[in-house]
């Protein structure tokens, strides 16, 4: 392991008569690595939050095991830390939830969408922790729109079905309008009383909610941290679901986890989660994760260009043309009503309004309210539209001084349109001939190339997710992922798990091969670099049989018919695949000979007579520590080569 280095490039090289392609890696210094492209599963990319160039490692140095041995320290503390809390909590009794109702089944038939089978198993998973005597602590993960907040209706349901109450915990008041008209339309033909508890509400209908959450007449209250203060109290509470419970400031995290104490918990983010970082983190969190994006979803189609008037006018008539509003960030309260009047007067027939944060609370309400009844056609606005507005009807998004925002930020906002089976477009818009910074410039371009769905889970490896990650497992671990890269973060953590759990963590064996064959991606057959890379990557992580398969119609369906040395590629691939499973340490081709290095005898030892009566003369077989066969090939051509060298393994595998 030599740390982190710096990709140079491709280069083909030929040595012996023979051509491959390697990875060329600079390190510190003048030093420099090249990697065959068969041992890319040897290389994981470096992913940082971007923001800066990591620190290049000098090669041969033991600084980066040192660096690796810091971070298992703190992840072996973290994760027994939670181990331990988790262990704690499930010696807990808590309150054991009753299967389905009639009316949960009516409830949920009457859903107007069609779930998708991510959202339908992490129903199914909440439900069963709830149903269980150990109190539930799950967290939800996915994309923005992917339907989290169905399955916390669902859920909120079921609880209210027992004569149990809910608390709904959301981070911005905006949010908790929105989430209990959402309750309410969803709950409306069943007898369960709902409010919401926020700013926005009276003294005296404050006091009135306060009164039916500690008689028992309010079933569920949705609400921002008003409704973790000290003076609430829940006749029977027994569900609490908290939204992006990482926007909440330390002092209401102690209520809640006071809160959280004997009831069961949901808790939510929009923070994507790729299957990496879930793999590595589900040994020590009940975690469930929304993959798939709703149905019929059509993925938003995003223009990243300087502020231009005339693109502005347009993109606001075609959406109001076609029935629909408009979203414009413009981040600034000082003089947002003096652009909602420029606006005005550029698209005279727009209904245009604004809004912010340091509005009077009915104002605000009033003007949402007015949006969402389709009364207004452009809502000027600041980031407060950044919580979970969903408003289907409006599918056009102009954001202004984009430059100046974050690209998870920035990936939030654009998702706020695209949330129904309609065409919607994003303007991501930077101020005319303004000179940006790099930092800024790799943002823009990610928001622009990352437009299908799912593509948050990219994103997320740009920027989102060490700080997504740094969110579920503890805002520490930030710095310990900007060490060594967040895929080298999650197999450190995946082995740490495993350790912790009393598993035993095999070193997989490091297969090298090196037979002088012709294997690698002629540019005649894949000329873009990424994509080849891409395809190397792939290769070098086959496991199987069926991989290679399926590898290999893949790329027949996307580049056409195999070149030979490309098919030599994939046979490599192969003999890697048996290679691995009987420990070989190393192929080497020696002129006509090649030698097939073992670990250990544990593979071999039995099949000597065997390989013996079988080539006869062509085989010699030397034991000890690391026992080696050396077979004489038949012939020089690479697929004679190639299947001489699989057939052994065949024959050693049985």
């Amino acid at each position: 392991m030599h740390g982190i280095g710096q990709y140079i490039g491709i280069h083909t090289l030929e040595v012996d008569g023979v051509k491959k392609d390697y990875i060329k890696i600079k390190y510190t210094g003048d030093d420099v690595l090249y990697i065959p492209t068969n041992q890319l599963d040897n290389i994981r990319k470096y992913i940082g939050n971007g923001e800066a160039a990591p620190k290049l490692n000098k090669l041969g140095s033991k600084e980066f095991a040192k660096t690796k041995a810091k971070v298992k320290a703190s992840l072996k503390e973290m994760a027994k830390e939670l181990i331990e809390l988790y262990a704690k909590r499930k010696q807990q009794k808590g309150y054991k939830f009753s299967p389905d109702t009639v009316w949960q089944h009516e409830f949920e038939e009457a859903f107007p969408y069609e779930e998708t089978e991510d959202q339908l198993r992490c129903i199914e998973e909440v439900k069963k922790d709830m149903e269980s005597d150990l109190p539930m602590d799950r967290l939800l993960c996915g994309d923005v729109g992917y339907g989290k907040t169905e399955v916390a209706i669902r859920a909120a349901f079921k609880a209210v079905m027992d004569g149990k109450q809910v608390a709904y915990l959301v981070p911005t008041t905006v949010l908790s309008e929105q989430q209990f008209n959402e309750f309410r339309n969803r709950m409306k033909d069943f007898p369960i009383k709902i409010n919401v508890l926020n700013r926005f509400k009276s003294t005296r209908d404050k006091n009135e909610i306060l009164r039916q959450l500690r008689t028992g007449e309010l079933d569920i209250v949705i609400g921002t941290h008003r409704i973790v203060q000290k003076d609430i109290q829940f006749k029977d509470l027994g569900l609490l679901i908290i939204d992006e419970e990482q926007r909440f400031g330390v002092k209401h995290k102690e209520t809640i986890k006071e809160l959280k104490s004997n009831v069961d918990v949901l808790t939510m983010t929009a923070t994507p989660i790729p299957r990496t970082l879930h793999m590595s983190v589900v040994g020590i969190r009940d975690m469930s994760v929304i993959y798939d994006p709703p149905k019929n979803r059509i993925p938003i189609q995003t223009y990243v260009l300087e502020y231009d008037e005339e693109v502005i006018r347009e993109a606001i008539v075609r959406e109001i043309e076609r029935g629909g509003q408009v979203f414009y960030l413009y981040n600034r309260v000082e003089d947002i009503e003096k652009k909602a009047s420029m606006i005005s007067n550029l698209v005279p027939e727009a209904r245009v309004a604004f809004a912010h944060g340091k509005m009077e609370g009915r104002q605000l309400e009033d003007i949402m309210k007015d949006f969402i009844d389709k009364e207004i056609d452009v809502i000027i606005c600041t980031t407060i539209l950044e919580s979970g507005i969903d408003i289907p009807n409006a599918n056009t998004i102009i954001i202004e001084d984009a430059d100046r925002l974050g690209l998870s930020q920035l990936y939030q906002i654009r998702g706020r349109v695209g949330r129904s089976d309609r065409n919607a477009y994003a303007y991501i818009t930077y101020r005319r001939n303004k000179l940006l910074s790099e930092a800024s410039e790799k943002r823009l371009k990610a928001i622009k190339e990352f437009t299908e769905f799912g593509s948050g889970f990219k994103i997320a490896l740009r920027d989102l997710e060490i700080r997504g990650a740094g969110n579920i497992l503890g805002a520490q671990q930030h710095g310990h992922m900007e060490a060594v890269g967040y895929e080298m973060y999650c197999k450190l953590l995946d082995e740490t798990v495993k350790e912790m759990q009393g598993e035993s963590v095999v070193e997989e064996v490091d297969t090298k091969i090196e037979l002088k064959v012709t294997a690698y991606i002629p540019d005649t057959y894949i000329e873009n670099i990424n994509q080849k890379i891409d395809v190397y990557q792939a290769i070098a992580n086959i496991e199987n049989e069926e991989q290679i398969i399926d590898m290999t119609d893949e790329l027949i369906d996307r580049f056409g018919e195999l070149p030979k040395e490309s098919i030599n590629l994939l046979e490599v691939a192969r003999i890697k695949i048996y290679a691995r499973a009987l420990k070989v340490l190393s192929i080497i081709q020696k002129g006509s000979n090649v030698v097939v290095q073992f670990d250990t005898e544990e593979y071999i030892a039995e099949k000597v007579q065997i390989l013996i009566d079988l080539y006869k003369s062509r085989i010699m077989f030397s034991s000890g520590v690391s026992p080696y066969l050396t077979l004489k090939l038949q012939s020089e051509k690479d697929s004679d080569i190639l299947n001489d060298v699989l057939n052994l393994l065949k024959v050693v595998k049985g």
